[in-house]
C-alpha cells in the first residue's frame, strides 16, 4: 500500500509538472508572438522573468517620468514586457487617435479588474455589448436640462466649504486644500448620484467616506506589486481580505440608499403623488439613481447589482477626478498671481462685490476666462493620467499589426506635455486654448475622446467652475514656498503629500 501511494504521488507530480510546463510554454509563445509582431515599436530593456519592471519603476511616482523617458523616441511609443504581460505605452498622436476613435477597440485592459470587487462591470470597467447598452441608458442623465438641477448643490456645498475654510484655512503656515476639496466633492457627487448627502464636510458617515479613501489607497499600492497585482495570487495576501471588508461596507451603504429610494418611489406611487414634485409642489431634483431605477435593458429593469455598479462608479469617478483637478488648479493659481488676478477680475464683473451671491448657470456660462484656466489646469494635471485598452483581435495599423491580447496604454499626461504638440508645454498659459486651429486634437485629451470619452465632462466642468470661482471670490491664493507636489499614478492621479497652499481672506 505504501509503495502504491508513492507511485500515485509520483504520477500526480508528473501531471502537475506537465501542466506547469504547458502553461509556461503557451504563455511564452504568446509573448514571443506579440514581441515579433510589435518589433516596429522600440522596446524597453528587459530581464528574464521580470521583464522591464525596473525600467518602468518600482513605485507610482517613478513611473510618471519613466514613461516620458521611454517614449522619447521617433515612434513616441515603447513596447514593454512585465512577466508574461505585454503592452505598448504611447504618446503618439496618430496611434492614440486610431485607438480612441475605433468603435471596435473599446474594451478596457485587464488592469481595471482591480476595481471589479467594488465597481463590478459598470460603465467605466465594462466593455463590448454591456458597455454600449449601459452608455445608452446613462447618457440622458448628463443632458443639460438634468445638469442644471445640480447647480444649487454645487453652490450650497461650495458655500459650506467657504465657511469651513474661513474658520480653518487661513493659518499662516498654509493648509492641505486637497482634503477639504475632496470632502466637498464627495458631498456633491453623493447628492447627484444617490440623492442623499454623505455629509463628509460635517464629518458624518465617516465609515463610508474613509472606506472610499482607504480602498483607493490600497488599490494604488496593489497596482505596483507583482505579487498583489496577479488575480490568482492576490487572494493569498492580507490586502485582499482588507479590501473585501471595505467593499462590503461600501456596498452596504449603497444598498441601503437604493432600497430607501425604491421604497420612497413606491410610497409616492401608492399615494398617487407626482414623483417629480416634492411635498410643496417644487420640482424635485432627480439623482442619477432615479434614472437607473426607471431604466431597462432589453425590456428588463436593471437589477439591484446593476444599479449599485453604476452608483458606485459615479461616486468614484465623480469625486476623485474633480478633487484632484480643482486642488491642482488652486495650486497653479497660487503660483501664478497674474492669472489669478485676471480670473478674479472676470468674476468681479459677473458678481460685483457680493461674495455670497448664489451662482447660476448663466454665471457659470459667463466664466470664459476661467474656462480657459481650467482647460490649462487639466492639460498639465489630467485627473486620469493614462487610459488602457485591450486589442481583442489582430488589428492592422499603418501597415503593421497590433496583435490580439496586447494592452495599449495611451499616456495622457505625456502627450498633454509633449513639445511636438504644445509650445512651451511646461508653462501655465490659459490663453493657448483660444487657438483652435490645431489639427492635433488628440494631443489634448484630459477627458479622453472617441466613443468612450468621459460621459461626465460637462458635469465636471460646471462643478470645477463653481468651486474654484467661489474660492477666488473669497480668498487670495498664495503659494507655500516649501511645497512641491509628489505625484502618484494609478487609474487616477494622486499626490502623496497633499496639495498645500495659503489662503488670505479678501
Amino acid at each position: 500500500m505504501f509503495i502504491y501511494n508513492i507511485v500515485k504521488m509520483h504520477y500526480a507530480l508528473q501531471i502537475v509538472a506537465a501542466v506547469v510546463v504547458v502553461f509556461f510554454t503557451v504563455k511564452f509563445l504568446s509573448v514571443f508572438r506579440k514581441r515579433r509582431k510589435l518589433s516596429w515599436i522600440p522596446s524597453a530593456p528587459r530581464l528574464p522573468i521580470i521583464g522591464s519592471l525596473f525600467e518602468v519603476g518600482e513605485n507610482s511616482t517613478e513611473i510618471i517620468t519613466n514613461f516620458i523617458r521611454l517614449t522619447d523616441n521617433p515612434a513616441k511609443s515603447v513596447y514593454l514586457e512585465i512577466g508574461f504581460d505585454c503592452g505598448v505605452v504611447t504618446r503618439d498622436h496618430d496611434l492614440i487617435e486610431f485607438v480612441l476613435n475605433s468603435t471596435q477597440l473599446i474594451n478596457k485592459s485587464w488592469d481595471y479588474q482591480m476595481f471589479h470587487d467594488w465597481l463590478g462591470t459598470g460603465l467605466v470597467t465594462s466593455g463590448g455589448t454591456k458597455w454600449k447598452k449601459r452608455r445608452r441608458i446613462i447618457t440622458p442623465a448628463f443632458h443639460f436640462s438634468i445638469l442644471i438641477q445640480f447647480i444649487e448643490s454645487f453652490d450650497q456645498n461650495g458655500k459650506k466649504l467657504i465657511e469651513i475654510l474661513s474658520n480653518e484655512g487661513t493659518k499662516p503656515e498654509g493648509i492641505d486644500i486637497y482634503s477639504y476639496i475632496t470632502n466637498c466633492a464627495l458631498d456633491i457627487i453623493s447628492e447627484s448620484a444617490m440623492g442623499v448627502s454623505v455629509k463628509s464636510q460635517e464629518n458624518q458617515n465617516k465609515e463610508y467616506v474613509d472606506g472610499v479613501k482607504n480602498l483607493l489607497s490600497s488599490i494604488l499600492d496593489r497596482s505596483f506589486s507583482l505579487w498583489k497585482v496577479n488575480p490568482y495570487l492576490f487572494p493569498l495576501t492580507s490586502d485582499y481580505w482588507y479590501q473585501r471588508k471595505i467593499v462590503k461596507s461600501l456596498h452596504r451603504f449603497t444598498d441601503t440608499v437604493i432600497e430607501n429610494r425604491v421604497k420612497s418611489l413606491q410610497e409616492k406611487t401608492e399615494k398617487n403623488v407626482e414623483q417629480d414634485v416634492d411635498d410643496v409642489g417644487k420640482k424635485k431634483k432627480l439623482a442619477f439613481l432615479d434614472l437607473l431605477l426607471n431604466s431597462s435593458i432589453d425590456g428588463k429593469p436593471l437589477t439591484k447589482e446593476d444599479i449599485r455598479e453604476e452608483v458606485d462608479t459615479f461616486m468614484f469617478e465623480g469625486h476623485d477626478t474633480t478633487s484632484f483637478a480643482i486642488s491642482m488648479g488652486l495650486y497653479l493659481l497660487a503660483k501664478h498671481p497674474t492669472v489669478q488676478t485676471t480670473t478674479r477680475n472676470e468674476l468681479n464683473e459677473i458678481f460685483g462685490n457680493d461674495k455670497s451671491k448664489p451662482t447660476t448657470i448663466e454665471d457659470l456660462n459667463n466664466m470664459k476666462y476661467l474656462e480657459l484656466v481650467i482647460k490649462e489646469i487639466i492639460r498639465l494635471y489630467p485627473s486620469v493620467p493614462y487610459i488602457l485598452r485591450e486589442i481583442t483581435k489582430d488589428t492592422e495599423y499603418k501597415g503593421h499589426t497590433l496583435p490580439k491580447g496586447t494592452s495599449i496604454g495611451m499616456y495622457i499626461y505625456g502627450i498633454n506635455r509633449d513639445p511636438t504638440y504644445h509650445k512651451d508645454p511646461e508653462a501655465f498659459i490659459p490663453e493657448r486654448h483660444l487657438d483652435t486651429s490645431s489639427k492635433n486634437h488628440f494631443a489634448y485629451i484630459p477627458f479622453s475622446a472617441g466613443p468612450r470619452n468621459c460621459i461626465g465632462q460637462k458635469f465636471a466642468m460646471l462643478e470645477m467652475k463653481s468651486l474654484i470661482s467661489k474660492i477666488l471670490r473669497n480668498f487670495e491664493l498664495l503659494p507655500d514656498p516649501s511645497y512641491e507636489p509628489v505625484l502618484a499614478m494609478n487609474a487616477v492621479f494622486k499626490t502623496l503629500n497633499g496639495v498645500r497652499i495659503k489662503l488670505q481672506k479678501l
